[in-house]
C-alpha cells in the first residue's frame, strides 16, 4: 500500500480496506494456519511534520495445538492497533531507534507485515481446548480426554525412590 498519498497533504485522512494474503503464522516457536480473515481495516492520518498515525483492527483465526493435549484448536485473535510512524526517519535510522516497523519501506506499507508483527504481540500465553482438559499420558502418550490408560503416572521426588522401594516391598509380604 503506498502512503504518497498521505504524506502529500497535512491532514489528509485515507480509510482502506485491505485483504491480507497471509496464509500462515510462522513464529520461532511454531507456524499455525489461518483459518478465517477479515480485510484490515486502516485508518491512515497526517498529523503533520510528516508523522502519520495508523489505527487499524482485524480478525483471524488460527488452528494452534491444545497445550495439553497438542488436539488443534481454532484460536481467535481480534487485532487492534494504534501507531505513529515519523517519516523523516530513513530505515537506518528507525533501526537505530530501536523501531522495529519493518513494514514500512519508503512510502510503501506491507499490510501483511503489520498484521504479522501485530498478531505476534496479541498472541496468547497460553492455548486449551478446555479449561479442564487432561492432557496426555505421560507413560504412553494417551489423549486422557478420549480415554484412559492404566499407566502409573505417579511423579514421586527421586530422592523419595528408596521408601517407595521398601512400601513396595511389603506388599509383596
Amino acid at each position: 500500500m503506498n502512503l504518497t498519498e498521505v504524506i502529500l497533504e497535512e491532514g489528509k485522512k485515507l480509510h482502506c480496506s485491505e485483504a491480507i494474503t497471509l496464509e500462515e503464522l510462522a513464529f520461532p516457536f511454531g507456524t499455525y494456519p489461518i483459518t478465517k480473515k477479515s480485510p484490515l481495516e486502516l485508518d491512515v492520518t497526517n498529523e503533520g511534520d510528516k508523522k502519520l498515525k495508523l489505527e487499524g483492527s482485524i480478525s483471524l483465526e488460527a488452528e494452534v495445538p491444545c497445550d495439553r493435549c497438542l488436539d488443534p484448536v481454532a484460536v481467535p485473535l481480534d487485532i487492534s492497533f494504534d501507531l505513529e510512524l515519523d517519516m523523516k526517519l530513513s530505515d537506518e535510522e528507525r533501526h537505530e531507534a530501536l523501531d522495529e516497523s519493518d513494514y514500512l519501506h519508503g512510502y510503501n506499507l506491507d499490510v501483511d507485515k503489520l498484521v504479522y508483527g501485530e498478531a505476534l504481540l496479541a498472541w496468547p500465553a497460553r492455548v486449551l481446548c478446555r479449561d479442564d482438559c487432561a492432557g496426555l499420558c505421560k507413560v504412553c502418550g494417551q489423549n486422557l480426554n478420549r480415554k484412559t490408560c492404566d499407566c502409573d503416572r505417579t511423579d514421586l521426588d527421586p530422592r523419595m525412590a528408596k521408601i517407595r522401594d521398601i512400601f513396595s516391598m511389603y506388599k509383596e509380604v
